[in-house]
């Protein structure tokens, strides 16, 4: 396999490397979102070894996806992260705050850099100069960090080893190590000189088919700054090549780096006062590193299997089914070693990626399937039970197959609320630093799934939410301090559903909103307000466009371009913010969403001639009701009592001017409904049932009717409109 990579990849010959690349993309940004998870819930004083492995294990599969498919820029990053990365996992230097800062500014360089890659190398390519120069300072244990030509490393973006090597070369702590004693008639020293305390290698290389090879061995100790050094040795034979290296880096490490030219097999590596002898066997050394990697999941497999697209890559069947064995080799044959727990370490592949589009196509498909299953039971009504037997039971298995069917392709664009939550801790991190703050993130119902749909559309808004807590909200350390709390202020994000609604809050305990100010503002801005405003009208001021009671206008907020946004961007998806505030103790955002998904359970209901649906989820009983039980009360708000409480009445004749071919008749069945946390009483004709209903978008069909939410198909053919329980509620209140 190896072999095969090799050639296709330098000569161009038959195997096309271009078809896997959107695999590779969609893998390293995986990579990069789980590294950036792991440093920022890092703990630096107590840093095990198993998290540092995980991070460098993602470094390791970026750097070597990205080799395979020649983004030098990526490698030589992901290199220097790995090498920082390394030591650290090895214990050799302290962890700081400095490292994971520029970790994280690495891992946001490196997805710019493959986004250009992935969008055809168009735009400037960001410069990675002056984050190797810090990574190897860091690396080598310096706590000041060299300053760089910023001009100068913006001219060379992929290739600052001069700039590194000038650097390093400039600290006095790093002066390398004497030269060791030179072997007859040697070559050139290549590289960079490494740090002192380095190890003085012997590494013997073959036997090659074309001695090129060497020469391109040579090259990355050129190339790849802080690698080492590496000096042609005079060899035995003549399909061999022979260097002396001094280097920081592991024989595991080299070997991963040397087998884009070469096999692991063809590697041997030994101390420099150790003799050479290319004819031993080099089953016993693969067997030693065997030992060391079988404890190490399957990113250490030779650069080309490891990435998810190649025979034997982890997750693929090949694996899964070699997976009780650390296997170590190229194409000239492998060295395998039973493991223990084989069983207890094997994994299956859990998931598979498909197109949002078919998935899209598979639930309108299962939508048509529910309209035709609701038909067939329709029209089978008045059937005979014991003439058509074997036909009803087959209905009664269609319906329940029917069911099982739309929720299992509903759960497919079902995504969890931590897809949501887990953009947010990197972002709290930076600005909690930017404004001198400090600041904990608590996350609450992860677990909440919605639409995939919504959550591409709710990200935004939430967005907007947290960096106005965390700019407006939470005070300074120092403010919080002498008014008695912590000095980490505490940010929370919640998500639950309620109702057939889907409810996210920002909560905060920060010193809340000021209602003084924001009357004030609002009268300079013209708005027409008054003091004997309850709070809650108060407190949606701040939506208003352009409003902003910021006095300084900074990079995280000021400019009022971000609530109006969020109330925008809501309203647009049907749903509603509502604030809750106490000065001194800190505010509440809540987000009120409908599930607007494809299918739902709904209750249909008939007024004269026409058919509504209220989301079944939304219902909470129905009773019969006499006319003397519902009083009139001002501006004819009609009240009906039910078990010592009152709530608005609704009757949909009014509200959607249904006609009646009878004038005396009346409605006398109520429904009741809840949403955003508020109950009504709907008037009806009669309760039809319940079903099924595939949801349509009235509005790109036809136009946007108000307290309709959709509307469906019906098994006999005709149209049914769905009802906005929540905008009834909100018609209710005014």
């Amino acid at each position: 396999m190896a072999d095969t990579h090799q050639d296709g990849a330098g000569s161009g010959a038959d195997f096309d490397l271009s078809q896997f690349y959107q695999i590779f993309f969609e893998e390293a940004s995986e990579n990069l979102d789980q590294m950036e998870q792991m440093l920022l819930s890092l703990d630096l004083s107590a840093a095990n070894d198993e998290e540092l492995n995980g991070i460098f294990r993602c470094a390791h599969s970026i750097k070597g996806g990205a080799a395979t498919f020649g983004f030098s820029d990526v490698t030589e990053l992901t290199h220097r992260m790995e090498s920082l990365l390394d030591r650290l996992r090895r214990h050799e230097i302290t962890p700081i705050p400095e490292m994971v800062d520029v970790l994280l500014e690495s891992a946001d360089a490196s997805r710019s850099l493959l986004a250009r890659h992935q969008s055809g190398d168009e735009g400037e390519p960001v410069s990675t100069a002056e984050l190797v120069v810090r990574i190897e300072a860091l690396a080598q244990g310096l706590t000041e960090i060299p300053q760089v030509n910023r001009s100068a490393a913006a001219a060379e973006p992929v290739q600052p080893a001069a700039v590194v090597a000038a650097v390093v070369a400039d600290t006095p702590a790093q002066a390398p190590a004497p030269a060791a004693a030179q072997m007859a008639e040697p070559g050139p020293v290549i590289g960079t000189e490494p740090p002192e305390g380095a190890r003085e290698l012997m590494i013997e290389i073959g036997p090659l088919s074309r001695l090129e090879l060497g020469d391109a061995i040579k090259e990355l100790f050129r190339d790849i700054p802080g690698l080492g050094t590496i000096q042609d040795q005079v060899g035995t034979k003549a399909d061999h090549r022979l260097f002396k290296v001094r280097t920081v880096s592991t024989d595991d490490e080299l070997r991963d780096l040397f087998v884009f030219h070469v096999s692991k097999e063809q590697v041997q590596i030994s101390d420099a006062a150790q003799p050479q002898n290319a004819t031993e066997p080099v089953v016993e050394q693969l067997e030693a590193v065997v030992d060391e990697e079988a404890a190490m999941p399957p990113h250490n497999l030779p650069a080309e299997e490891a990435y998810g697209f190649f025979a034997g890559a982890p997750g693929s069947p090949e694996a899964q089914q070699n997976q009780e064995h650390a296997v170590i080799g190229g194409a000239g044959g492998t060295v395998q070693k039973a493991t223990p727990k084989a069983a207890a370490a094997h994994m299956e592949s859990t998931s598979i990626r498909v197109d949002v589009k078919k998935v899209d196509q598979l639930i309108n498909l299962v939508g048509e399937l529910v309209i035709t299953q609701a038909m067939l039971a329709q029209n089978s009504q008045g059937l005979d039970p014991t003439t058509y037997q074997q036909l009803l039971a087959g209905l009664a298995d269609l319906d329940r197959n029917t069911r099982d069917l739309q929720e299992s392709v509903m759960s497919i664009r079902m995504i969890p609320m931590s897809t949501v939550f887990s953009r947010f801790p990197r972002m709290l991190r930076d600005l909690a630093g930017k404004l001198g703050k400090k600041i904990d993130l608590v996350t609450l119902g992860e677990a909440t799934e919605l639409d995939k749909g919504l959550v591409e559309k709710i990200t935004d808004p939430l967005t907007h939410l947290v960096r106005n807590s965390v700019d407006h909200g939470i005070e300074m350390p120092e403010d919080r301090i002498a008014a008695g709390k912590s000095e980490h202020g505490t940010l929370t994000l919640a998500a639950s559903h309620q109702g057939g609604s889907i409810v996210i809050e920002v909560r905060d305990d920060g010193k809340g909103m000021n209602r003084e100010r924001i009357l004030n503002k609002a009268r300079e801005r013209g708005m027409d307000v008054s003091d004997s405003m309850p709070d809650s009208d108060v407190w949606q001021l701040i939506f208003a466009p352009g409003f902003s009671t910021a006095d300084v206008v900074t990079d995280v907020s000021g400019r009022g371009v971000g609530m109006d946004v969020v109330k925008r961007n809501i309203t647009s998806l049907g749903g509603t913010v509502e604030i809750e505030s106490v000065a001194g103790v800190g505010m509440k955002v809540a987000v009120r969403l409908p599930l607007t998904l494809a299918i739902m359970d709904g209750m249909s209901v008939g007024v004269g001639e026409e058919v509504y649906i209220l989301p079944l989820s939304s219902v909470v009983e129905s009773f019969q009701v006499k006319a003397d039980d519902v009083n009139t009360v001002a501006n004819g708000t009609q009240l009906v009592k039910v078990r010592d409480e009152y709530m608005p009445v609704i009757a949909l004749e009014r509200t959607f001017q249904v006609p009646r071919a009878d004038e005396s008749q009346t409605s006398n069945i109520m429904v009741v409904v809840e949403a955003e946390g508020s109950r009504v009483a709907l008037l009806v004709d009669e309760l039809l049932g319940q079903h099924q209903v595939v949801v349509k978008n009235l509005e790109s069909n036809y136009r946007k009717v108000p307290n309709v939410s959709g509307a469906t198909i019906l098994g006999d053919g005709s149209v049914a409109l769905i009802l906005d329980t929540g905008a009834l509620v909100r018609r209710t209140r005014h």
